[in-house]
């Protein structure tokens, strides 16, 4: 037999390299290529895959009102009005988070009645303009002064805001709109808003319109908690609630931020006292639960420290994709004080963040505010900070 001598040597080599196969070789002759080696791949396991978490802010904040003073404040000289004043100096606050709500107690029905303040609010419609250039994205309307110019006020009211691309809850337009619920999807994180008010000053809600204002009560609200829950990593349940100028809650409001809390909101912010109330962490079958039982006024022409005394409310929320579990991560605010000036002759209304404005102060760098109103500050943070209780909130 005759031995090929070179296949021979062509299998020595390939037996000590290791390989146990003859490659087939192309009988078409083949240019020098460069060999791609590529990396292998790290071994992992399980346990040691990294979990896909995103977080996002909910910003609030309390009452805002439009008494007369605030109204003529606003007046331009063309006879039309502007308001961004208002809140200028917090507008990169309310901007810092993902999503920012406030409570508007004054209707929008139009030049023809008159602009007025109290007792029945009507309020211009450019504040609609200024609260999207400042930063809010939900204006509740949940208020007992939603229908202080009736039916059609709060009606063009919701349409003046809508056209403003803000978001409304808590008065409806139709019974289809009051079904549908306020949903929003920031990163994949959903976030629902329901918002309810203990009433509207006596006035009737027209019996052919039942659905015009959330009216609370405790087993509808439970019912909508239960249709909203399985929709919603976080839900929001506004309040409109209490007794007005009260600093602390009445056991009856502890009692129904327990039930609703443990129904499944994760989240109850209170309006209506226009003073700061406690805010409280409450652990609930495990979850980190919060309410505020009122953030007190953001601005008015009220009098008094404590109705000019408000916050800018930070919930940080964070969900774990991979377990479905969305957590309540941390509470923070910003104390501000509502702050009335003249310029130019002109009594004008803004929000201010308390210690920003202090620091401003001792720079020389606050055009309103000096060094004789460093007292006041001071005892709007201390009182803000006694009033919110929020030494205690820890999230754990």
């Amino acid at each position: 037999m005759k031995i090929n001598v070179k296949n021979l040597i062509i299998l020595f080599l390939l037996t000590i390299s290791g390989c146990s196969t003859v490659p087939t070789l192309s009988s078409s002759p083949l240019s020098p290529s460069k060999v791609t080696i590529a990396p292998q791949e790290p071994l992992t396991t399980p346990e040691s895959q990294p979990h896909h978490t995103e977080e996002l802010t909910l910003v609030a904040t309390g009452d805002i009102l439009m008494h007369n003073t605030q109204i003529w404040g606003g007046e331009q000289l063309d006879g039309s009005y502007n308001f961004d004043s208002f809140f200028s100096p917090v507008a990169h606050l309310i901007k810092a988070g993902d999503y920012a709500s406030t409570n508007f107690e004054a209707p929008m029905a139009g030049p023809d009645s008159g602009y007025t303040g109290y007792p029945l609010f009507n309020s211009p419609d450019a504040i609609a303009e200024t609260f999207k250039k400042s930063g809010f994205d939900l204006i509740v309307t949940a208020n007992n002064h939603i229908l202080d110019r009736g039916y059609e006020g709060a009606i063009r009211t919701l349409k003046v805001l809508q056209n403003a691309s803000l978001d409304t809850q808590g008065c409806f337009s139709s019974l289809e709109a009051q079904s549908t619920p306020l949903i929003k999807t920031i990163r994949g994180i959903n976030v629902g808003y329901i918002a309810y008010t203990y009433g509207v000053n006596g006035i009737p809600i027209p019996n052919n319109a039942p659905y015009l204002v959330n009216i609370m009560d405790h087993d509808k609200i439970i019912a909508d908690i239960d249709t909203l829950r399985p929709m919603v990593d976080v839900l929001v349940l506004v309040l409109h609630w209490g007794e007005e100028y009260r600093q602390h809650p009445t056991e009856q409001q502890k009692e129904l931020a327990q039930k609703f809390l443990e129904a499944g909101a994760d989240v109850i912010l209170g309006s209506h006292p226009h003073v700061i109330e406690p805010m409280e962490v409450k652990k609930i079958n495990g979850q980190n639960k919060f309410v505020i039982y009122s953030m007190g006024n953001f601005i008015s022409a009220q009098n008094g420290l404590e109705r000019n005394s408000g916050l800018v409310l930070n919930l940080k929320f964070s969900k774990d994709f991979d377990s479905k579990i969305t957590k309540l991560t941390n509470v923070s605010y910003v104390a501000t004080y509502s702050h009335s000036y003249y310029s130019n002759g002109k009594l004008l209304y803004r929000v201010v963040p308390i210690t920003e404005t202090i620091q401003k102060i001792k720079d020389e760098t606050e055009p309103f505010l000096t060094t004789k109103d460093l007292p006041i500050l001071e005892q709007a943070l201390k009182e803000t900070s006694n009033q919110a209780n929020s030494k205690q909130i820890l999230i754990d």
